[in-house]
């Protein structure tokens, strides 16, 4: 994808995603997200090219002008939209499909001195991410997942999944209630009483049953 239409699709997507938009020159003013994604666009391309230094000090510029924090080595696919943007912070390994949405407070986040390998997550294409969650590591995020607000997620997630709390945990798949380990134990606990309750039937009827029969 060429970057006019990386661009493009980068502009188009407050439209779809934020019913506060009013004009596209109020976009092109007011939307700090959008600011830092289309910076990101050109440092990222400096960054690839081998330009030393330059890219990450054009990138804490920017930061200090939008408050989102975009490593330059970061792959981000077309459409992203980062909405309010304070305080979003994407590591250099992150790697982001298209169409993801990250609000306020997001943070994709390494959990690794090394290097030489990747440290930050995976997110694939239209991912949301919820205000002020944490996603942490070299996981996946599954195409659709959403996690949300204040969560922070160190383990890959499925796609279409929904993942909330810390540590994150799915609540629905496939649109689908999923029972909490909580949930789970409850239910274990009243099958075994109930279990229980059952031998106890059965050994009285034993009992009953070998005293008629000593009569």
């Amino acid at each position: 994808m060429t970057l006019f239409e990386e661009l493009r699709a980068d502009l188009r997507a407050p439209f779809e995603r934020d019913p506060a938009v009013t004009h596209w020159i109020d976009v092109l003013l007011s939307y700090p997200g959008v600011h830092a994604i289309v910076a990101y666009r050109f440092l990222h391309r400096l960054h690839r090219w081998g330009v030393p230094v330059l890219p990450r000090f054009l990138a804490h510029l920017v930061r200090r002008y939008t408050g989102v924090e975009i490593h330059p080595g970061a792959v981000i696919g077309a459409g992203c939209f980062i909405d309010h943007g304070m305080g979003v912070v994407i590591g250099a390994t992150a790697v982001l499909g298209k169409n993801v949405t990250l609000y306020q407070g997001v943070t994709l986040g390494g959990t690794s001195l090394e290097r030489s390998e990747k440290r930050h997550p995976t997110l694939d294409d239209h991912v949301i991410i919820g205000v002020g969650a944490a996603v942490l590591g070299n996981i996946t995020v599954g195409a659709h997942a959403r996690i949300g607000a204040g969560s922070v997620v160190v383990k890959s997630v499925p796609a279409y999944a929904t993942v909330v709390g810390v540590p994150g945990h799915i609540v629905l798949q496939d649109g689908v209630a999923v029972p909490s380990t909580e949930q789970r134990i409850r239910a274990l606990e009243t099958k075994l009483a109930a279990y229980e309750q059952q031998l106890s039937r059965q050994g009285n009827g034993q009992n009953n049953n070998d005293g008629a029969a000593s009569l």
